[in-house]
């Protein structure tokens, strides 16, 4: 059993690294793609093995995942909010400074995670029930705060409905493949990349910093932060990690970018762990990967979930290196290379990949979201308003 969970943890860090550089392609296509061949490939590996090698997989993928958004622009469903101070890090020379902020908040999480696994328990347990009865007055609060705050407020209502109307109805299109792909590129990937590319801007050459400057307050500000956000994930159906960062935004202000950076790092990794807390109290498995590993994993116990958690730690600890490393040579590279020829070859690879995982409808709904997202930039109010995309559909599951 040890040889054959220390090869499905090498294969699922090895499959981590894949998915986590390649935007479009996520751990749940993966995840599904091991359930339907598990019969197969029980014969190698038996089902715990089966299940180790989804968690490593995720575990690397959600510590690798912001390197295509900070560096190429190209984000996912986890990492849409990133993308904005990430890619502002890149312009100004310190790519590496933003992934490495986010890799102290996955490594900072998962530490924390563990620790506080115990306390969730009970905290689920008896918290679940009362807590979701509520999400949706929450969500409604919190919008309306975003949008009082905002110096521009029709501007940020407009932006925030147009975007939710937007989302509600790509989400609730029949048959529609990876819908938050096209959807949230648009919003917050090509049009990024378009007004850098409409203002002539240049990469300039990346600081490869080892020594970060950060504030140990501000540190675990942003990590108690991601607890709490990668705890709405796990507990509550339909709230994504960019959801829970704009609530956690209101809630926990003064972050700044560094701060912003960490708790983007940690919201997934929490939630894949609190997803493990869910699964063994409640029965219910709130993340893609953990639902395969329920079906995996025949009567769920604590004694998977030790096995689990040491195989989340060893392949987060590798992570950390393999993003570091990965990041450095990015940053080499990315500068090497005409900004202008890099901006138009992601554009058409994004729409490559939309066109392969979401198809023609997929081009439209990329379109129109790129329109919807280069309003913010033109009339000069702030872009999370756009996250209406996730957060109106969200509210209207939650209150209607």
């Amino acid at each position: 059993m040890f040889i054959e969970i220390l090869i499905a943890l090498s294969l699922g860090i090895l499959a981590g690294i894949i998915t986590g550089l390649t935007p479009g392609i996520h751990i749940n296509l993966v995840s599904l793609l091991v359930l339907s061949a598990s019969p197969f490939l029980a014969i190698y590996l038996g089902f715990i093995s089966l299940a180790c090698f989804i968690i490593a997989m995720s575990v690397t993928h959600s510590f690798l995942d912001p390197i295509p958004s900070i560096y190429l622009g190209a984000p996912d469903s986890d990492q849409a909010l990133g993308v904005l101070p990430g890619h502002r890090y890149l312009l100004a020379g310190h790519g590496y400074t933003a992934l490495k902020l986010t890799v102290i908040g996955s490594f900072g999480a998962l530490i924390l995670s563990i620790v506080l696994f115990p306390i969730f328990i009970p905290i689920v347990k008896y918290g679940y029930d009362y807590i979701s009865a509520y999400i949706g007055y929450i969500l409604l609060a919190v919008v309306s705060f975003m949008i009082l705050r905002d110096n521009k407020k029709i501007w940020a209502l407009f932006i925030f409905l147009l975007s939710g109307v937007l989302g509600f109805i790509v989400l609730n299109i029949p048959g529609f493949g990876n819908p938050l792909f096209p959807l949230l590129s648009g919003l917050f990937g090509i049009s990024t990349l378009l007004i850098s590319l409409n203002d002539n801007t240049s990469i300039p050459k990346q600081v490869i910093q080892d020594d970060l400057k950060l504030s140990k307050k501000l540190t675990l500000k942003a990590l108690l932060s991601g607890q709490f956000s990668g705890f709405l994930t796990a507990v509550l159906p339909g709230v994504g990690a960019a959801t829970a960062a704009v609530l956690s935004l209101q809630i926990t202000r003064n972050l700044g970018d560094k701060g912003f950076m960490v708790l983007t790092g940690s919201i997934n990794t929490v939630n894949f762990i609190l997803s493990m807390v869910t699964l063994l109290v409640l029965e219910k498995a709130r993340n893609g990967a953990i639902i395969v590993v329920q079906e995996l994993v025949v009567n769920f116990s604590m004694s998977h979930i030790l096995i689990f958690l040491c195989v989340t730690l060893i392949a987060g600890s590798l992570s950390v290196i393999l993003a570091l490393k990965i990041a450095k040579l990015f940053s080499k590279l990315i500068t090497k290379l005409n900004y202008r020829v890099l901006v138009i070859f992601i554009i058409l690879l994004i729409i490559a990949l939309v066109t392969l995982l979401s198809g023609f409808l997929g081009i439209l709904v990329l379109i129109i979201a790129t329109a919807v997202g280069l309003i913010p930039a033109i009339v000069k109010t702030t872009r999370t308003q756009a996250m209406g995309c996730i957060m109106l559909p969200v509210m209207l599951y939650f209150l209607i």
